[in-house]
């Protein structure tokens, strides 16, 4: 490639995406939103008991620069000018909590993540606090139900049993943040002054936070009994927040931050009122823009704060439901069952049979999340027959997606009133087909799927590029190269797709109420 050709391809914009099984950098030309190169690594996952899920906070930041530096080494070799990235943007997974020392700059304990369950002890002593126990009592300030989904569950956790982030909080040296705040910090400089912030959607989901008046909130961090002070200051998903203090990159600004979720929505320009996208990653997300107005669930879904993309612009609203297991289910059966030995070969196994064969799976593993919100399920397998094998089970834990999708899609329909007629999806699943056309099925509407699926990536790299002060991106979709979409039409009739899953709904049941408090100490934190 000639040096006039590198100009040629003017600005470009940076994407760190920290997922809960891997983190990415990836690269985008402003000007079409192609994705130029990028470079990945997968992440260590600890369970130290039954229920918790643990990730090295210090692992997670050195996987972020190992992917900058391997991705810009990639853009080099492809004779790209790396001095053309005006600046990068932070997707993240959410919820998952880290409290560190300022002055050293050392995690304090590992990152509890999202999944984790030993908060459950937490949640029941919290609920006892609270009129008629009722979960949802916070709801129209939060969006959220008390749950251990939530960070500020797992920071009561924290401050309760890590004698460490107690003396730090004491000695006023303790910072805490979700992922996007660690890296933020990290990457601006830590404890030569990183800067310690957050955006209004991570904000959005710690249940500390005004999804109203877009601050913390006193009354919830008193009850809480959190203190405001190691609380990150919060501020819009687009605006520079600091530059890169080490590395290929240092210099660049940090301008766009968004929960992974969030992003995805963006990426998927999903800016009218009523678009919706599922993300099929480690869990499964199906959010819903319901522009400025915060739409409260009758039927077990999240309001989030979707985005606010620049300091003067209007904040954004969504509806979500979240499913805790999908991606997660192929893990499992790959590392767990060695059913498989690659996550690529469950689409092989399920198309080799095209059917359960009456087996059911629904897979609980840390309680059921939305439209339930159960802490109680468990994972089940059911409907075993002689005949069973190993491709009933893989096509059963890709139908168990599907309708879980379904349930959050019948549940979101109930609160906007309007049914969705197609499905806009993203995520590391999407590249199995057979899933695709399952869930066309089991929704009985089109599948769409861009043909460039890394949305979260793109989502931040927009609101990063589209900040002002950077300004090299425009958030007007008729601007963009049109994205090319491959549709999924449903090819079974209605009535087998409501069969099916009526027969799930009946497995849900069965999950349910399976993990009791009262049981005998398993090793869990009672």
């Amino acid at each position: 490639m000639a040096a006039s050709d590198r100009v040629a391809l003017g600005p470009l914009v940076g994407s760190i995406d920290q997922g809960t099984s891997s983190s990415r950098f990836l690269v985008f030309n402003a000007k079409t939103a192609e994705l130029l190169s990028h470079h990945q690594v997968e992440i260590q996952q600890k369970f130290p008991k039954e229920g918790w899920v643990e990730q090295d906070p210090k692992e997670i930041l050195k996987s972020v620069y190992e992917c900058v530096e391997r991705t810009c080494e990639k853009l080099q070799q492809l004779n790209i000018d790396i001095t053309n990235i005006k600046a990068i943007g932070v997707s993240n997974q959410r919820e998952t909590t880290v409290v560190w020392d300022k002055i050293t700059g050392e995690p304090l304990y590992n990152a509890i993540v999202w999944l984790d369950l030993r908060t459950q002890s937490t949640v029941e002593r919290l609920l006892k606090r609270i009129p008629g126990n009722n979960k949802s009592f916070f709801k129209f300030r939060t969006g959220l139900p008390l749950s251990t989904y939530f960070s500020a569950v797992k920071l009561r956790w924290l401050l309760d049993n890590v004698e460490e982030i107690r003396q730090a909080v004491d000695n006023g040296r303790a910072m805490f943040g979700t992922i996007d705040s660690w890296l933020i910090w990290c990457l601006t400089g830590g404890k030569n002054g990183g800067v310690h912030c957050t955006d209004v959607t991570n904000a959005s989901r710690t249940m500390l936070f005004n999804i109203h008046s877009l601050d913390w909130d006193p009354e919830l961090c008193q009850f809480f009994d959190i203190p405001m002070e190691i609380l990150p200051k919060v501020r819009s998903s687009s605006e520079i927040y600091g530059l890169m203090k080490s590395g290929a990159l240092t210099g660049v600004p940090i301008s766009g931050c968004l929960g992974d979720q969030s992003a995805a929505l963006v990426g998927q320009m999903c800016f009218q009122d009523g678009q919706a996208k599922n993300t099929y990653g480690t869990g499964c997300f199906l959010l819903c823009n319901t522009g400025q107005k915060s739409v409260f669930s009758e039927h077990g879904l999240l309001t989030t704060i979707a985005y606010k993309l620049g300091r003067d612009k209007p904040v954004c609203y969504a509806l979500e439901g979240s499913v805790a297991i999908a991606g997660a289910v192929v893990r499992w059966l790959r590392d767990n069952l060695g059913i498989v030995k690659t996550s690529q070969e469950i689409e092989k196994l399920a198309a080799e049979v095209g059917t359960s064969y009456g087996c059911y799976f629904v897979p609980a593993f840390s309680g059921l999340y939305a439209p339930y919100w159960e802490p109680s399920a468990r994972g089940i397998i059911c409907g075993l027959t002689q005949f069973t094998n190993k491709n009933h089970i893989a096509f059963a834990a890709l139908e168990a997606v599907c309708f879980q999708t379904r349930e959050i899609l019948d549940a979101m329909n109930k609160d906007c009133g309007i049914p969705l007629s197609q499905l806009q999806v993203d995520g590391g699943m999407t590249n199995n087909k057979v899933l695709m056309q399952l869930q066309s099925d089991i929704l009985c509407i089109p599948v769409v799927k861009p043909s460039m699926p890394e949305t979260t990536a793109l989502g931040a790299a927009m609101a990063a590029g589209a900040a002002e002060g950077v300004g090299i991106w425009s958030l007007n979709p008729g601007d963009l190269t049109a994205v090319t979409c491959e549709r999924f039409e449903p090819q079974i009739n209605p009535e087998e797709s409501e069969y099916r899953y009526a027969r799930w709904k009946k497995a849900v049941m069965k999950s349910m109420g399976w993990e009791t408090s009262e049981a005998p100490s398993n090793g869990n934190d009672k």
